[in-house]
């Protein structure tokens, strides 16, 4: 398979995993490893060393990658490609709180580097708990592995959450950086490896319709949602932990309203990308706690039918409390307050359980000033803008079309364009990318300490209120519904109504 254009293999490095046992590797980073082979992005000299709690000898390491990617590789496996990739994998086992363990991983790290011609880069990507994230950082630093020259390079990615608010968030940002640059640090978020997030960039700042009426004169509000059908699943000890405030609305969503509502960079330099969504968390202004009554809804799942399928309410998950108060839907209604989108509300919603798996944002125009066609306010519908983000990626505008005939008979008609037309795409695990860019030192991508920090200043005062005030509907929606009444009734106090995909 060729190059991408444009691009280029990454330069000679080893890539440490910490969790290497985990399902994170083996069902994504091990096979998006192998997707960038197959699309010529790594390098010859490249090794991948997995550091683990349990003992195993590099051979069995070995075997038991090579049986994970063949059930969980999202493309069939070339045995000659796979073999390139095996032959440069290494085990070091240990507790990741044992000094010993930071020790033997520096001169497995240094033979590698002699065997495969690394040149001494290295990529940790810390595949664990968020516990063990400042622990890890520190022991590193203490052994020496951390340090880098002119030659050789040292990252360390971390998976979220970064914090569970944000006290949390900000100590462990002092942790990482006691020990590390913050252009060593890699804040992953995998949602940002996705090819329709990506585009809203490109969709934004590379063509000349559409921005010249991305702004308060033209745009009536902003939906963005992330629906999900399944339910907690085996998660239920983590979930009871986070709720989907912090585990889905507090990162991922807020990096979706960064795109849509940033301004234009002055490049596309990681920091100055990263400037502007900055810029746009600072607007967002943080709510009282009477205003989180209002602006803020909460729901937890009952049960219900998905799929046609009877399926049991969230407090009958395995793991979960039978009396929890977790939510399982979060539903937003946030003002950016800066010139652009002074007046405009974004409203996020996100929920477990409920009607189909959808993600997307919806930019709603304002109506025409004058109605021209016979119809009276409220009959005609507005343009819309969809960004479709999964399961189907692709764009959509709705607008409106005269009915062939005699009458004056108006239809809404969509322009649209499904990623599909490109052509068969590759399957992705959605890190290629971000394990490519964390690879070459690109960090646009990637949350920055201040980013992290302001998206929790915005979520913490509705935590601390929800915390503070036990919800008495729960469980308030049905599984395969859309969520709780209450979700609707904070679009309807504005005359408005949450947009459904169709």
């Amino acid at each position: 398979m060729s190059q991408p254009a444009g691009l280029r293999p990454s330069p000679p490095c080893a890539i440490v995993i910490f969790g290497a046992a985990g399902d994170l590797t083996k069902r994504k980073l091990l096979p998006a490893i192998y997707n960038l082979k197959v699309a010529g992005l790594l390098p010859r000299q490249l090794a991948i060393v997995g550091v683990t709690r349990k003992e195993k000898s590099h051979e069995q390491f070995r075997e038991e990658q090579s049986k994970d990617i063949r059930e969980f590789a999202t493309r069939s496996v070339d045995d000659g490609l796979w073999k390139e990739i095996g032959d440069a994998l290494y085990c070091q086992a240990g507790e990741f709180t044992d000094p010993a363990t930071y020790s033997k991983l520096g001169a497995l790290l240094k033979d590698v580097a002699r065997v495969h011609a690394t040149g001494g880069s290295v990529l940790f990507y810390l595949a664990t708990p968020p516990d063990f994230f400042g622990g890890i950082v520190k022991r590193l630093g203490e052994a020496g592995l951390t340090g880098q020259s002119d030659d050789a390079w040292r990252r360390v990615v971390i998976e979220k959450p970064f914090g569970r608010d944000f006290d949390s968030a900000r100590a462990l940002n002092a942790e990482l950086r006691a020990v590390l640059d913050e252009s060593q640090i890699y804040r992953i978020d995998h949602y940002l490896g996705k090819e329709t997030v990506q585009n809203i960039m490109v969709f934004r700042f590379a063509n000349g319709l559409f921005e010249p009426v991305w702004n308060r004169r033209y745009v009536d509000h902003v939906q963005i949602m992330v629906a999900e059908t399944v339910g907690v699943e085996d998660r239920g000890n983590y979930y009871e932990k986070a709720g989907v405030l912090r585990d889905m609305v507090q990162n991922h969503m807020f990096q979706l309203l960064n795109l849509v509502a940033m301004e234009p960079p002055t490049s596309f330099q990681a920091d100055a990308v990263r400037d502007e969504k900055v810029k746009v968390l600072k607007a967002i202004r943080s709510m009282k706690p009477e205003e989180v009554l209002k602006q803020a809804v909460r729901g937890q799942y009952g049960p219900g039918v998905i799929g046609g399928q009877p399926v049991a309410g969230y407090r009958s998950e395995p793991k979960v409390a039978p009396d929890s108060n977790t939510e399982t839907y979060a539903a937003l209604a946030l003002q950016v307050e800066n010139w652009r989108w002074a007046g405009v509300p974004f409203y996020l919603r996100s929920g477990k359980r409920l009607g189909r798996r959808d993600t997307e944002i919806m930019i709603q125009f304002r109506r025409p000033p004058l109605l021209l066609f016979g119809q009276r306010e409220g009959q005609i519908d507005p343009n819309r803008l969809v960004l479709h983000i999964q399961p189907d990626e692709g764009i959509e505008i709705q607008m409106k079309a005269k009915h062939p005939g005699p009458t004056m008979e108006l239809n809404t008609v969509k322009l649209q364009f499904s990623y599909k037309e490109f052509g068969e795409t590759s399957a992705a695990t959605g890190y290629e990318r971000l394990l490519y860019d964390s690879m070459v030192g690109d960090s646009t991508l990637f949350h920055r300490a201040d980013m992290v920090e302001e998206a929790w200043r915005i979520a913490t005062p509705i935590l601390d209120v929800w915390a503070s005030v036990t919800p008495r509907d729960f469980p308030n929606y049905a599984a395969g519904s859309w969520g709780p009444a209450a979700a609707d009734a904070l679009m309807g106090q504005v005359g408005r109504h949450w947009w459904l995909p169709t």
